[in-house]
């Protein structure tokens, strides 16, 4: 236990140093255009996603753009002179002035179409140029290298969700027995048999048979109260004070714990709060900086027992502006698509998915079920395809909506390119 302890503060001391690669307070990197490099059927574009002056950090996209699958990979980078290099979904060596990128143990196959991406945060003032691409061919044999493409566009957005997917190669076929672990509050919680369902009770009628799903979303929690047993008291540093055991660490809640015991390779972990990280007080408040460096610690946690993370943002009630479905979760939605770039994880945009659902089911305006001439606000009991769809506070989910919101992840998986879509039905 102690070991572990001291593996985890490593790690979140490590977030909370590199959340200086997220978008808040950087410079803009739109000077600075993405450059592609393509060589035997592989094909890599990189882009700044954060710049600060004496550092930055970037993502590089793989594509197998070729006609026959590839089982490893590499990417060569000029990177100039170099420190505290922090790079998640691969393994660096520098040599010199060049860094060589080669697959982490979930992303070095690539089937023909199929994407995975790397990540990195360095202090430096040399602005990083694609050096040389290799691939290996499934038939044997490594490809050659190639010099820089031109360069075309603006550096990717820190805010962007899911840009490339992460391709899983254990279990690529779906016949690998894995888990899938869920964190989240109540609208991903399995829930009672009528209202309040989450769509995490239903994730895994989208699935195969050798998928176990561990729903361990509770209601009414935010990322630290579902992660640590928390007080009600404000700290000095505007987070809620968590309670410490005798060696003056967080106590952990047990669900964390069996996660921690439980993740093995080829696994994956699912994580969405957001939603009572919002409240101004103690014990569920989360500030955004906190709120990411948990996200993190929490990833971290998960690639170093070989499972991949992946980041959700929080789905959206149902509140309209006229005739059209809003937005309802504000910056909590843009802190998670950061944590996603920050900590190399891919994000599904389940508040935007949620968004687009509703006003194709032409949920807004709301109904007026009182008679008194104005659409029924939140606290209103509803009927119709919203009454249906949403428990009466037009935030949780009965059983029809939360299943369709779990239909939106499955589907996400799909159109992102995440390995887990191999075990879809």
């Amino acid at each position: 236990m102690k070991s572990r302890w001291f593996r985890l503060a490593a790690l979140l001391l490590a977030g909370a140093l590199w959340g200086a690669c997220s978008s808040d307070g950087a410079p803009s990197s739109e000077a600075y255009s993405e450059q592609s490099l393509a060589s035997g059927g592989l094909t890599a574009t990189l882009a700044l996603t954060s710049d600060w002056g004496s550092g930055y950090c970037a993502q590089v996209n793989l594509q197998n753009t070729g006609t026959v699958a590839l089982t490893s990979w590499s990417v060569g980078i000029e990177v100039g002179g170099t420190s505290s290099l922090n790079l998640w979904s691969g393994t660096a060596q520098v040599t010199g002035t060049r860094m060589t990128v080669t697959p982490a143990s979930f992303n070095a196959a690539l089937a023909v179409g199929a994407t995975t991406n790397f990540g990195y945060c360095v202090n430096s003032t040399v602005k990083p140029t694609l050096a040389t691409v290799s691939s290996s061919p499934a038939s044997g044999g490594v490809s050659g290298s190639a010099g820089v493409s031109g360069s075309a566009g603006a550096s990717g957005s820190a805010g962007s969700a899911g840009s490339a997917g992460v391709s899983g190669s254990a279990g690529a076929s779906g016949t690998k027995p894995i888990t899938v672990w869920i964190a989240g509050d109540s609208t991903v919680a399995n829930g009672s048999s009528t209202c309040p369902i989450g769509w995490g009770k239903y994730f895994s009628a989208q699935l195969n048979s050798n998928v176990t799903v561990n729903n361990s979303a509770a209601g009414g929690r935010s990322v630290r109260t579902w992660l640590y047993s928390m007080t009600t008291t404000m700290g000095s540093d505007g987070e809620c004070v968590a309670n410490l055991d005798a060696q003056g660490k967080p106590v952990l809640q047990a669900r964390w714990q069996a996660m921690l015991d439980g993740m093995k390779s080829g696994d994956y972990l699912f994580i969405q709060f957001g939603i009572n990280d919002a409240s101004s007080t103690c014990d569920r408040h989360v500030g955004l900086a906190r709120f990411k460096t948990e996200y993190g610690m929490m990833a971290a946690a998960a690639k170093a027992r070989g499972a991949q993370p992946v980041f959700v943002t929080p789905v959206s009630a149902i509140a309209c502006s006229g005739s059209t479905a809003k937005a309802t979760r504000g910056s909590y939605v843009t802190a998670t698509k950061e944590a996603g770039v920050t900590y190399g994880v891919p994000v599904i945009d389940l508040h935007q998915l949620s968004i687009d659902y509703y006003n194709s089911q032409k949920f807004c305006p709301l109904p007026d079920t009182t008679g008194d001439g104005v659409p029924d606000d939140i606290s209103a009991s509803t009927g119709g395809a919203v009454g249906t769809f949403f428990c009466t506070d037009h935030t949780h989910f009965d059983t029809p909506g939360a299943t369709q919101i779990a239909k939106l992840v499955a589907s996400a998986l799909r159109t992102q390119g995440l390995g887990l879509a191999a075990y879809l039905k």
